[in-house]
């Protein structure tokens, strides 16, 4: 009797296992289905390794690639199959944040119900956010340098401008080898981490205003140089006595030393977390890279060199978007997205995408004064350019890296409820952030308000 006993618990138990791992599978089933529907062996989806159907728009309703059995069929205008590319990729899968790769499964026309089959099926519309033809101006403003360009409206999370430097026309295609060691599949948007250079200092001033008592009644008296120990921290001149607002519009390294070593590691550490700058975000299933930093308590050096955006700073320019997009939007974020909807060949929306909820990253209190300090930086500092009446509001960077050269940056967004739009620009080995970058971001704005 006992023998039976323990048979039919083990039985129980065996059943047990395979209803959960039954459960497990479904659950698998429901949330992968459309990503193992569209694995390139799927002879019934690909032909030559290429996905045979689907087709993607820009937010206009540009088409900018048609999937068909006899091959790809890309815009017709050169400059802007090379300024989208890294956003609707390559149907090799070389660029791995490409739409065409990774919305494979809503280009398939895959349902639960029926799978992928459809008889003479030509699969779904993808509609992005991006408009093509600012892509394509962003492209050209970069000049040939390597480097990115993001624009999102902060409000609703739509990226309007998406460009990745450099880039290639898919029609021509490129030598694999060659393209990968010079980086043309790296979407440097998503999946690239850089030195920050006094962009960074938007950072450090929102960890001042909300750490440190009297800052409004703080100054610092800049004679070009502040020795450490052995080491000096140097700016490009002497700035004088300059208070908190002076010392951003200024980018005094000096003066923003001091307050780095006045907040501490800790502090720091604290800041680069919670403004989400060491976060991998989520931007409709890609995931951005990761930034890191690294604030050392036992070399005050390192530590102010850190907290000016140098040293081991790495920011992925995703991110410092999405910050920007906080700041103006009082402290709190909508995260980005890249799909706008997903249609049937004859237009019938299937699917909606909506804002994601809003994320606190800091005080309204503590956005509001760095949104008053970044306009002051453009209005005392960097000019208004054709932007006038946009309340532009901005930081710069020129980022060291090493080499003798500056990877120039220019973040910023403007302060407006009809076009509320944050961006970044990163122009490597570009130089001065506020003229190359300053220069960058102006076109692209005037593009989009215009």
């Amino acid at each position: 009797m006992k023998k039976l006993e323990r048979r039919a618990i083990i039985s129980l138990l065996l059943a047990a296992f395979l209803f959960l791992g039954l459960i497990f599978f479904c659950f698998r089933f429901v949330v992968n289905g459309s990503q193992w529907a569209s694995f390139p062996a799927n002879r019934h989806l690909f032909a030559d390794g290429a996905l045979d159907r689907g087709s993607i728009y820009d937010v206009n309703g540009n088409l900018l690639l048609e999937n068909t059995e006899s091959g790809a069929i890309y815009h017709d205008d050169q400059s802007i199959r090379k300024a989208t590319l890294h956003v609707v990729g390559d149907v090799s899968g070389n660029i791995s944040t490409g739409a065409e790769t990774k919305f494979a499964g809503k280009l398939t026309g895959y349902n639960f119900i029926n799978g992928t089959y459809a008889k003479n099926s030509a699969g779904r519309n993808l509609y992005l956010t991006i408009d093509a033809n600012v892509c394509k101006t962003a492209y050209a403003a970069l000049n040939g340098h390597s480097g990115t360009v993001g624009v999102y409206n902060y409000k609703t999370g739509k990226i309007v401008c998406l460009v990745s430097s450099p880039s290639y026309d898919p029609n021509q295609g490129i030598d694999s080898a060659s393209a990968a060691e010079e980086g043309y599949y790296i979407n440097r948007f998503f999946s690239a981490a850089f030195v920050p250079g006094s962009t960074f200092k938007t950072v450090t001033a929102a960890a001042v205003i909300e750490q440190m008592d009297g800052y409004e009644n703080w100054s610092y008296d800049c004679t070009g140089s502040y020795t450490l120990g052995n080491d000096t921290i140097t700016c490009p001149s002497v700035h004088g006595t300059v208070d908190f607002e002076d010392a951003l519009c200024v980018s005094c390294n000096c003066a923003f030393a001091n307050l780095t070593l006045s907040l501490g590691a800790d502090t720091m550490e604290d800041y680069v977390d919670q403004l989400g700058l060491t976060n991998s975000y989520n931007i409709n299933g890609i995931a951005t890279k990761a930034g890191s930093f690294s604030f050392s308590e036992d070399h005050e050096a390192a530590l102010a060199w850190a907290g000016i955006g140098q040293s081991e700073d790495l920011v992925n320019p995703c991110s410092m978007m999405i910050y920007m997009g906080a700041i103006a939007n009082h402290g709190r974020v909508v995260v980005p997205q890249i799909v706008s909807a997903v249609k049937t060949s004859g237009n019938f929306p299937l699917s909606i995408y909506i804002p994601k909820p809003r994320t606190k990253l800091i005080s309204s209190d503590t956005a509001t004064t760095l949104k008053a300090m970044m306009r002051n930086n453009v209005v005392n500092n960097y000019g208004e350019g054709g932007l006038s009446g946009y309340n532009l509001c901005a930081k710069s960077g020129t980022a060291e890296v090493g080499d003798g050269t500056s990877h120039a940056w220019f973040v910023g967004f403007l302060d407006s409820e009809e076009n509320p739009y944050a961006f970044v620009v990163l122009v490597e080995h570009g130089g001065s952030g506020a003229r190359v970058a300053g220069s960058v971001a102006n076109t692209v704005l005037q593009a989009i308000v215009n």
